[in-house]
């Protein structure tokens, strides 16, 4: 299993949002999580991908128990071994395509030279590799989505974590960032676990856990 979670629980106030989830993934699977709003799903995402700690249970991504990391080793491990994809794109507006797609390659450590190869790589991957020196707001809604997947991606992470990505797009758009995520899952060899309201994402799918009143139904 590349992601094993157990007995995860969270509260926040006197709401107990998580009430002892049972996860896992295995490498290379593409999971989606579905659920009404306020079931737990962002809750839970953002635990499994150690944006956010547990109340109790127990968590292994890509073979290390991240529950006992200190909070230096945990940013470190998050850099290397976790992609992220949100609906809102978080790119940064006064950086190009390919400055925001080396960011993260450049807090690990790479060379300017290295993260400008592993981007400009990336943005060719997500048929955006003309589309470089633009900044942001030259970008459409679906390419802006497009270079956060490829930033997500640079460091070449063995999870990658998406949360209602399609979420602010147009129908066709969507349909063409979900097909991305499926191509760079052959091509890359990603886990994808996707929190989403789409029915048409989560039946392509390898498989749909359905949350309820935070638990899998």
């Amino acid at each position: 299993m590349i992601i094993e979670a157990h007995n995860i629980q969270k509260s926040f106030g006197t709401l107990q949002v998580l009430k002892g989830v049972e996860f896992t993934a295995q490498p290379q699977e593409v999971v989606s999580i579905m659920g009404a709003s306020g079931a737990g799903k962002s809750t839970l995402l953002q635990i499994l991908g150690t944006l956010s700690s547990p109340d109790a249970g127990t968590l292994t991504v890509d073979g290390t128990d991240v529950l006992h990391l200190g909070q230096k080793q945990l940013a470190a491990f998050r850099n290397r071994r976790i992609g992220f994809v949100f609906q809102a794109h978080h790119l940064l507006p006064e950086f190009t395509a390919l400055e925001n797609v080396m960011i993260p390659a450049l807090i690990g450590g790479e060379s300017g030279r290295k993260a400008r190869e592993k981007a400009l790589a990336l943005l060719r991957e997500v048929g955006l590799e003309e589309r470089a020196a633009h900044k942001p707001s030259q970008l459409s809604g679906g390419e802006q989505q497009r270079v956060a997947i490829a930033r997500a991606l640079v460091n070449s992470p063995a999870i990658l974590f998406a949360d209602e990505p399609s979420g602010n797009l147009d129908s066709r758009t969507k349909e063409d960032i979900h097909q991305l995520f499926f191509q760079l899952r052959k091509q890359l060899g990603q886990t994808i676990v996707i929190v989403t309201h789409d029915e048409g994402l989560a039946r392509m799918c390898d498989r749909v856990c359905r949350m309820k009143d935070g638990l899998f139904v």
